[in-house]
């Protein structure tokens, strides 16, 4: 009975250990996609934003989530790098907590914009002649730099946590909280500022901007629609679980530890991968970014295009001139020979004439 118990615990224990080593390897390349494609993704939405499009209150919003995403998935090459070394940490103390002040402010950063966002299209969408009065890119820049100082404000104690412990002749970075007391405040906060509270904003603001869609045409009002409920499903889908794991792995039962154990590397994607989806749904759904972006596009093609004309008619036109010059020589060596031949033949025939005449 008890050899059996073992080896029913012995079977368990390898295939948690399978199951945990297929989810690694899946949060390996989730991470890579979304380090790539949100990089990309963000920085195209920064420079188009940042160098060719008007200065707005809208791109001044742009801009400023594109800087906190693309930070975000930038510095998901150290957890990329842990990850694949079955989370050793070999950046040291001083890169351990920049990275996680890094991931966790441009994670506050982000969310915090989204929120700003929802209400200033509230506030466009249903106080229009406040709003064109007084929403200036000044204000707005302002509202960016208070965002990412409450940011900062809320990411410094879990940096204070952070820290490199050696196990085994390895380091790894992770949290030491002194107490569960301090645990479970710091993820209630967490969930609190950085998904409650915002998600109620963003819920509130973009059910009401939908009323007020409701007054548009048939097919602007289906688009809107559209756009607001796939911004709501994407923040609750990518953030809800992340939060719900945070708290259920701080439970003592060991039956959801194990499923924390598999489970919850794929919620971490899931919350990273909001910041590759947020340039798609907040950016790329602007027809103004759509136009400025195919202008950019058109303008680098038609550049190099014309460069490889230019190059070619450049090609063509010195071929021609050497082409024309060579003609020109041709003709002058023939008009040359022509000269001496006719001098030749006149010179011959004169002395033939002469000689007659003396004969005669």
């Amino acid at each position: 009975m008890g050899n059996g118990n073992i080896s029913s615990a012995a079977n368990q224990s390898s295939g948690l250990e399978a199951a945990s080593t297929h989810i690694q390897t899946a949060s390996i390349v989730i991470y890579c996609v979304i380090f790539i494609v949100g990089t990309l993704g963000n920085a195209l939405v920064i420079y188009v934003t940042g160098f060719k499009m008007q200065k707005t209150v809208e791109t001044v919003w742009f801009l400023n989530l594109a800087i906190a995403d693309f930070l975000f998935t930038a510095f998901l090459v150290f957890s990329i790098i842990s990850l694949s070394q079955s989370r050793r940490w070999a950046f040291g103390q001083f890169m351990c907590k920049l990275n996680t002040f890094v991931s966790v402010v441009n994670m506050f950063a982000s969310i915090f914009t989204l929120t700003a966002m929802s209400l200033d299209r509230y506030l466009s969408t249903w106080v229009v002649v406040w709003a064109h009065n007084k929403r200036t890119v000044c204000k707005a820049q302002l509202v960016c730099v208070g965002i990412w100082l409450v940011a900062a404000v809320c990411s410094t104690p879990y940096v204070t946590f952070r820290t490199v412990s050696e196990s085994n002749g390895s380091h790894y970075c992770h949290y030491n909280f002194t107490s569960k007391e301090s645990t479970w405040s710091l993820y209630t906060f967490r969930f609190l500022m950085g998904f409650v509270i915002p998600f109620l904003v963003i819920l509130v603001t973009y059910v009401a901007i939908g009323i007020r869609a409701m007054r548009m045409p048939r097919t602007r009002r289906q688009r809107s629609c559209r756009i607001i409920f796939a911004i709501i499903f994407t923040f609750f889908i990518c953030w809800l679980p992340f939060h719900v794991f945070n708290f259920i792995e701080l439970k003592d039962n060991p039956d959801l530890r194990n499923i924390v154990t598999i489970v919850g590397p794929l919620t971490v994607s899931l919350a990273f991968l909001n910041s590759c989806l947020n340039p798609i749904l907040y950016v790329f759904m602007c027809e103004e970014f759509m136009k400025k972006f195919r202008q950019s596009i058109c303008f680098v093609l038609e550049s190099a295009l014309a460069e490889d004309h230019m190059s070619f008619m450049s090609t063509h036109s010195m071929s021609l001139t050497l082409f024309k010059t060579f003609q020109k020589s041709n003709a002058a060596a023939t008009s040359n020979r022509t000269d001496t031949a006719d001098l030749k033949s006149f010179t011959e025939s004169k002395v033939i004439t002469e000689e007659t005449l003396n004969t005669d």
